[in-house]
């Protein structure tokens, strides 16, 4: 099976060894990891912060860039859930239509491919450490995914999942969200923390690193030992 990935902008620049990761668990199973060195943004963030010419630029790009692909991996909830609900928006009643909802059937997130596409649930792995989990926004409540990730997690060796209050509440993070209302993102980040630190899990996990980068920047204010790791690292571990 040839899968295109996507590599999301905050990825590539912050966190390449979560792509690294998840061509590691693509190849693992079988896939044919492709990857187009001219991808860039799929539009999210300009389209968050109104300004939907200049999204339907880059996302027209991303079309261009994707035209080829039958199956999208992304390690990103949030980019993914973008692609599937928002981006058709901008292209309601134009000869485009019909290309973003074949880009919007064939993108998927790492824990949906793997678990709904590939009916795949234990990849060998080994993480011998406690870790708690972060829904993130994008995950569960603009991609439907909740068990994806947990199915995943219950089989990788030596792990105890230990779950916190409140793992649906946002993070605080909504991109320019924390940017535009700072204080109200630092008290959602808090206690974000705080439910997290209450199990005594030594990893915060999540499918999305945007979540766990505004998480990590709460857990440094706040001297925690807590550490934060995406899904694909955990899952790529021990093999």
């Amino acid at each position: 099976m040839d899968v295109h990935i996507f590599i999301p902008c905050f990825i590539d620049q912050l966190y390449p060894n979560v792509g690294f990761s998840m061509i590691k668990i693509l190849e693992k199973v079988g896939c044919k990891v492709i990857y187009n060195p001219n991808q860039t943004c799929c539009g999210q963030p300009a389209f968050n912060a109104g300004f939907r010419g200049e999204a339907k630029s880059v996302c027209t790009k991303f079309l261009d860039d994707f035209k080829e692909a039958n199956y999208i991996v992304s390690p990103s909830a949030s980019c993914i859930g973008f692609i599937k609900n928002y981006m058709p928006e901008l292209y309601n009643n134009t000869s485009q239509l019909n290309r973003v909802q074949r880009l919007k059937e064939n993108a998927y997130e790492l824990s949906d491919f793997l678990v709904n596409v590939l009916k795949v649930e234990d990849l060998g792995a080994t993480f011998e450490h406690t870790i708690t989990y972060h829904d993130s926004c994008a995950q569960l409540r603009e991609c439907g995914l909740k068990e994806e990730p947990r199915k995943l997690l219950r089989n990788v060796r030596g792990l105890e999942l230990r779950e916190m209050n409140e793992s649906e509440t946002c993070c605080g993070f909504g991109g320019t969200f924390a940017v535009k209302f700072a204080p109200i993102s630092t008290a959602m980040a808090d206690q974000k923390v705080a439910n997290a630190s209450a199990t005594e899990a030594e990893y915060l996990v999540s499918t999305d690193m945007s979540c766990l980068m505004n998480i990590d920047g709460c857990i440094g204010a706040k001297g925690s030992n807590l550490k934060v790791m995406h899904l694909a690292d955990v899952l790529a571990s021990g093999w």
